[in-house]
Formats: structure tokens, C-alpha cells, sequence
């Protein structure tokens, strides 16, 4: 079959992933990840390198890109509540799911393990495709959401090196270049900016994609990932990119038109029908159980400061892909977890990625920001921290 086979199938599926969005008001990134499923088990694509590299690159861009659109003020004024919705939204998922798979399921201590990282993680990068896409990255709400978003996958990425870290020489580089960067990147940025920025071939996005290859190389050498110090350089340099919202744009134009759809098909064709079939009640289940579990860790800290946006909150912080992906595949590759039982966990994650976002997109999106927008509490109502009209 000729080479090209399979970029062409890609970028149709892409193309059409577009307009089914459009269409039926979806997010795109929901819409990939289903024909991704359609690419690997119908068309029986299987991921090659190119793939697993634009994938893998595809969810630290759009990590970059969410780090960019939180704001440092509202990150510190909004610390508490960051740490406690994202705090939460961890830990309340990762007992519920490794008791679950451990005393129900009679799984072994660590497939339990693997699950509970697997089940606790909410996806930044589908969170942060669906705000881009309702424009609610502007907003206050928007902007918390993210934050906790990455409080929670903090805990993930903690939990995983805590109950299986294989530190090396290259984990202590990886870490002591993330804080070098983050540290001296705004003013490198700015520098660079200032003097090579503007250009028709774009050195400044060049710079920006070339630190972002170096995180994926020194993580893949370190045992870590590169998606967590990605975020925190992308929140360092918000308010560096404030005032290059032409970058920031054209950053998106890359990331939404060429290179995330990698990352969604890549989610889907993860997914194995044939070995799912004999495993669709515990997939229920853990659905239920990981859904649940964020049900009661965000929905009350949600309702105490995100008034009238509990349950959008709740819903998107139940999403799941990166992480739990990354989690499940870390468990199959090290042998904690047999094929049956990745696919179990990976198509739960994928679940929860499409499941709980069309129905905060259908019935519980909030009023778009705008001159339209109309706030739904009023903001007397609403004890102190708590984030309200976003105008």
C-alpha cells in the first residue's frame, strides 16, 4: 500500500472531523477522537512514528497554549480555590478507582494503581480546545477551570513518580532545565521578541517550538513528561504573549489546523473494539465510578466559588485523555497492566472525554462572554472568591 495511504486517510478524517463540529455545534476535539476509534478498528490504521510524534507533540502545544491563556494575577488571587477544586478532582478519583479495581475487580495492587492514576486525571488539552472554542478562555471561569485543570494533573504526575519513579541523571537535568527556563523565559522571550519578532518567517515561533522539543526530549530521557512544565513556562509567559496577541494566534492556527487532530485521532484509535467487547460492563463502571468520584470532589468546592457554573466545572474537570492515557500506556509498557486491561482504562478515559463535554456543551455552557452575556447569579448572592459575572 503506498505511503501516503495513510496521511490521506488522516487528513480527511481531519476535514471532516471540522465539519461534523460545525455542523452539530460539538467540540472538534469530541469529533476526532471518534473517528480516530472509526481510523484504527474500520480502516485498521495503526500509529506510526510520525504519528506518535505530532500526537505527542500536539498535547504539550495545546498545554503550552492553556499555560499562556492563565492569567499570574488571577492564578495568585485564585490560589485557594485552584488547589482545592484541582486538589480534589485528584484525589477523590484515584481512591475511589484503585479501591474499586483492587477489593471489587480483583485487580493486583499496582493495575490498581495504574487505574486510579489513570481515573484521576482531567484533560487540560481537551478543556482547554472546548473553552477555545465557546471563547470562555477570556473569561474568569475559563481561566480558573484551567488552573485547576493543572492542580489536578499535578497530583497524577506526583502519584505516578511516587509509586513508580525510576529516577535517573536525566530526571535531575529535566527538572534543573524546567526551572532555568521557566525562570529566565520572560525575559529571554521578551528580548527575543523585541528583536526578531514580526518577521515573515516567524523566528519567534520557531524559538517557541524548539524549547518545547527540547521539554519532550529531556522528559522522554528523564522517565517524566513534558506537559506539566510546559503549562507552568506557558502561565510565566502570559504576560509576555499579552502583548503579541498576533503570536498567540497564529500559535493557535498551527496547533488547531495542523497538529492537535494528530493528538485526538491518536486518543481514538487507541481504543481496540474487539477486546472491549467482553469488558463493557466494567468499562460502565468505572465510568460511573470515576464520574461519580469527580461529581462529589468538585461539585461542592464548584458551587462554593464558581456559583452557577457548578455543574459545567464539575462536567469538564471530568474529562480525561492525556494523562490518563499517558498513565494507562505507562502501566501496559512496564507490565503493571495486561492488553484487556489497558483498553479497559483507556476506553474509560475516552469516555470520559466525549461523554461528560457534550453534555456541559449541550445543557450547561455558560452565557458567552459579550455584551449579550448575562450573568446567571447575582453577584450578592455569591460568598467571597466565589467568580461571577464574567463582564
Amino acid at each position: 500500500m503506498s505511503e501516503t495511504y495513510v496521511p490521506f486517510v488522516l487528513a480527511v478524517l481531519v476535514l471532516v472531523a471540522s465539519l461534523i463540529s460545525l455542523r452539530l455545534a460539538l467540540s472538534v476535539a469530541i469529533v476526532e477522537i471518534a473517528l480516530g476509534v472509526l481510523a484504527g478498528n474500520v480502516f485498521h490504521i495503526e500509529s506510526t512514528a510520525w504519528i506518535d510524534f505530532l500526537a505527542g507533540f500536539g498535547g504539550v502545544l495545546l498545554t503550552f497554549l492553556a499555560g499562556v491563556e492563565v492569567e499570574p494575577r488571577l492564578l495568585r488571587a485564585k490560589l485557594k480555590e485552584s488547589l482545592l477544586i484541582g486538589g480534589f478532582s485528584f484525589l477523590v478519583p484515584f481512591a475511589a478507582a484503585l479501591l474499586y479495581c483492587y477489593f471489587v475487580a480483583g485487580w493486583d495492587l499496582k493495575a490498581a494503581e495504574i487505574a486510579g492514576a489513570a481515573l484521576s486525571t482531567t484533560s487540560l488539552a481537551v478543556v482547554y480546545a472546548v473553552l477555545v472554542e465557546t471563547g470562555l478562555t477570556e473569561t474568569e471561569t475559563g481561566k480558573l477551570i484551567m488552573a485547576a485543570c493543572f492542580v489536578t494533573d499535578l497530583g497524577t504526575v506526583v502519584a505516578l513518580s511516587v509509586m513508580f519513579a525510576k529516577v535517573n541523571w536525566w530526571t535531575l537535568v529535566f527538572y534543573a532545565v524546567s526551572v532555568v527556563v521557566i525562570v529566565s523565559g520572560p525575559r529571554v522571550f521578551r528580548w527575543f521578541a523585541a528583536r526578531y519578532g514580526g518577521r515573515v518567517i516567524e523566528p519567534d515561533i520557531k524559538l517557541v517550538f524548539a524549547t518545547l522539543f527540547g521539554f519532550m526530549l529531556l522528559g522522554n530521557l528523564g522517565n517524566s513528561h513534558a506537559v506539566l512544565p510546559v503549562f507552568v513556562l506557558g502561565a510565566v509567559l502570559a504576560r509576555s504573549f499579552a502583548s503579541h496577541r498576533d503570536l498567540q494566534r497564529k500559535l493557535r492556527v498551527i496547533a488547531f489546523g495542523t497538529v492537535t487532530p494528530f493528538f485526538f485521532l491518536k486518543g481514538g484509535m487507541n481504543v481496540s473494539v474487539a477486546a472491549l467487547v467482553s469488558s463493557l460492563g466494567l468499562v460502565g463502571v468505572l465510568f460511573v465510578v470515576k464520574v461519580g468520584a469527580k461529581m462529589i470532589g468538585v461539585y461542592p468546592w464548584a458551587r462554593r466559588y464558581l456559583r452557577g457554573r457548578a455543574t459545567y466545572t464539575t462536567l469538564l474537570m471530568s474529562t480525561g485523555l492525556t494523562f490518563g492515557t499517558i498513565s494507562a500506556l505507562y502501566g501496559l509498557q512496564a507490565g503493571y497492566v495486561d492488553k484487556t486491561q489497558f483498553t479497559v482504562l483507556v476506553t474509560v478515559v475516552i469516555a470520559t472525554a466525549v461523554i461528560p463535554t457534550i453534555i456541559a456543551q449541550r445543557f450547561f455552557q455558560p452565557p458567552l462572554p459579550g455584551p449579550a452575556a448575562k450573568p446567571t447569579e447575582s453577584s450578592s448572592q455569591a460568598p467571597s472568591g466565589s467568580v461571577e459575572s464574567e463582564e
